[in-house]
């Protein structure tokens, strides 16, 4: 370029003003509408958010009083699901519409959807624009219509038809787009907690996933008891009074709060101020109730809460509905005035008059809130100082530790990239570095362990803050006080595949049960998939995760070279961008109801070597490539 040369990227004129249609609009942005996209590995992964789109006009149905079943299957091999309601059916005449174009819909008014889930009109649209197959069928006063459409774009339409046999209702089927989605693949039992929640949530409502039934007779107090994670401390308190519903209890040896918060039937995974209103309403009806002046977090500390609200058009943060930004009960006017109650206005009301009463007269109860809360207050004295200096400690070090190489973008911030933000806990420096040289500095982070973590099944919470490298981590994930502050969605955990690394993996995994599992139970925690093998030759290279693909792999590749990785250290950068970039696969930390936390952890990580050592050689077999395997 010449000094004097004005360089002009890209002309501004006429042609620069494009306008998209609505179904190019949110392929082209589908972030907007479904929040990510990603492979299925995570609970939050676009494919679960269009399922969930389409079940929640289901819902709404029933609750507006029609249709009193729901079936829900995914056929797994094809990737289809296949949702069918019993309601009223999709209004014939406008079939089409309803399902692509913006903006359309019925609860526009409320006097048609009371307290809907969805109000913005965008729901079954963005599925619609976002899979590769959609088809939807509206069955309604004996006669029938149905379209399909791929992209979004309409290519079949049957007409309003006779139908005499079938009863009324909406029939959605999709396939969501390769294109757009990659490699996906469903995880059942992300699927089937979601099914689970709208059991909970709406009592009289049968659902069906893949033939087997869902129902709740008890509302909350069946979530409750079905997803504890400790040992409660006294029988879970249920209140339901008007549009408020919650259970709650302690748990022992818990200290921070957690809560599965909904608001007219949407999981409210990121909290908002209904959330907001219970925890000040909690702490201030039980530290009226205790007459001691306790601090809220010391009152609150080991609560675990199942929490609903229904409020008339609900405002949230975003298309995805992850936190409720509602201050009242109804919307505002057309002036902007609101005579509505606030929400933590009718929440504390709610509270007082039926937390006080249950305590009063449930006294066993309220001896054992009061010695926990008691234990609280002593633990927060005892690990005041040391957590003092602890955390000053890991602030100076988190600036000056080249143990942890940060990202930009943070979970715990408004970035439209937020739920792309990943923390990897590798082992040792050589692992780190090929992580650290090849990630997306935007989004992903590394924290380098030195060795193997301490063992934590048996200390307690003061001996987390006296160790450097434990107090370091909770430091850089900033979960210490609660998970709302929580920097990083995915939590990675990225070990070597032999011995060490999983062992190093068992200790992280006891660390996170012991102090943080409410980190687990709501899905951030991962392991990280890497190929075990390479096999190549001079036109294509092939990395391989398992036996079967290795083998799979030689067969297609003349005159291989196959390499096998022992360790994150010998994959260098270039190679491993393949594996941590779009194509990375993560295997996500379940619990299952049925997981006993505490005794799984007292055999594999307690003070009972002999039994663990019997169990080991009773267990212990030789594979043909001499690898050592437990069976």
């Amino acid at each position: 370029m010449e000094e004097n040369e004005i360089f002009t990227p890209t002309d501004y004129n006429d042609d620069s003003i494009v306008h998209l249609e609505d179904m190019e609009h949110i392929r082209l942005r589908p972030g907007m509408y479904i929040g990510k996209l990603g492979d299925g590995s995570s609970h939050d992964d676009g494919i679960y958010v269009l399922i969930k789109e389409v079940i929640d006009n289901s819902i709404d149905e029933f609750t507006s009083g029609y249709g009193k079943k729901i079936e829900v299957r995914i056929d797994f091999a094809e990737r289809k699901v296949s949702i069918r309601d019993y309601g009223r059916g999709i209004p014939l005449g406008k079939l089409v519409e309803a399902v692509s174009k913006l903006n359309t819909g019925a609860k526009y008014d409320s006097k048609v959807f009371q307290k809907s889930v969805g109000l913005n009109g965008v729901g079954t649209k963005a599925v619609n624009a976002l899979s590769s197959y959609f088809r939807v069928q509206s069955f309604r006063e004996g006669k029938s219509r149905w379209a399909e459409f791929s992209e979004g774009k309409l290519t079949s339409d049957s007409g309003i038809v006779p139908e005499r046999t079938a009863e009324s209702g909406t029939l959605v089927e999709f396939v969501p787009d390769a294109k757009l989605f990659g490699n996906y693949h469903f995880i059942s039992e992300y699927v089937e907690r979601r099914i689970w929640n709208y059991a909970y949530l709406n009592r009289g409502l049968t659902m069906y996933y893949n033939d087997r039934r869902y129902y709740s007779k008890n509302g909350l107090l069946d979530l409750l008891e079905h997803n504890l994670q400790g040992e409660a401390l006294y029988p879970i308190i249920h209140i339901k009074e008007g549009d408020f519903e919650a259970a709650f209890t302690h748990i022992n040896g818990q200290n921070n709060d957690y809560y599965y918060s909904f608001v007219n039937g949407q999981h409210t995974t990121e909290g908002g101020t209904h959330q907001s209103a219970f925890r000040e309403a909690y702490a201030r009806v039980v530290k009226d109730f205790i007459k001691k002046d306790y601090p809220p977090e010391v009152i609150r500390g080991g609560l675990v809460c199942a929490l609903c609200v229904r409020i008339q058009e609900p405002v949230f943060e975003a298309q995805t509905k992850t936190k409720l930004g509602s201050t009242h009960l109804e919307p505002n006017k057309a002036d902007g005035t609101n005579d509505s109650p606030l929400l933590k206005t009718y929440v504390l009301d709610i509270l007082k008059r039926n937390l006080d009463n249950y305590l009063h007269i449930h006294t066993e109860t309220a001896d054992i809130l009061l010695n926990k809360i008691n234990q609280n207050e002593k633990e927060r004295k005892e690990i005041a100082g040391i957590k003092k200096v602890a955390r000053e400690a890991g602030k100076k070090a988190s600036l000056n530790n080249r143990k942890l190489r940060d990202c930009h973008v943070h979970y715990n911030s408004n970035h439209s990239r937020r739920l792309e933000s990943t923390i990897f806990i590798t082992e040792g420096d050589s692992a780190s570095g090929s992580i650290t040289k090849s990630r997306d500095v935007e989004t992903q982070a590394v924290f380098s362990l030195r060795g193997k973590p301490k063992n934590t099944y048996s200390i307690a919470k003061v001996d987390v803050y006296r160790n450097d490298e434990l107090n370091l981590l909770h430091n850089a994930l900033d979960i210490d006080e609660s998970l709302d502050n929580l920097r990083y969605n995915n939590v990675v955990i990225a070990t070597d595949a032999d011995v060490d690394g999983m062992h190093i993996r068992l200790l992280l995994l006891t660390f996170f049960l012991r102090f943080y599992p409410e980190l687990i139970s709501s899905g951030h925690v991962y392991i990280l998939q890497t190929p075990l093998f390479r096999v190549r030759n001079k036109q294509k290279s092939t990395y391989c995760y398992t036996d079967e693909e290795r083998i799979a792999a030689i067969k297609s590749t003349p005159s291989a070279e196959i390499t096998r990785f022992k360790g994150l250290g010998e994959i260098s950068p270039d190679e491993f961008k393949n594996f941590i970039g779009k194509d990375m696969r993560l295997d996500p930390v379940l619990l299952h109801k049925e997981f006993d936390t505490n005794s799984v952890l007292s055999f594999y990580m307690g003070e009972n070597t002999p039994e663990r050592r019997e169990f080991i050689m009773n267990n212990l077999r030789v594979e043909d490539d001499e690898s050592i395997v437990i069976a």
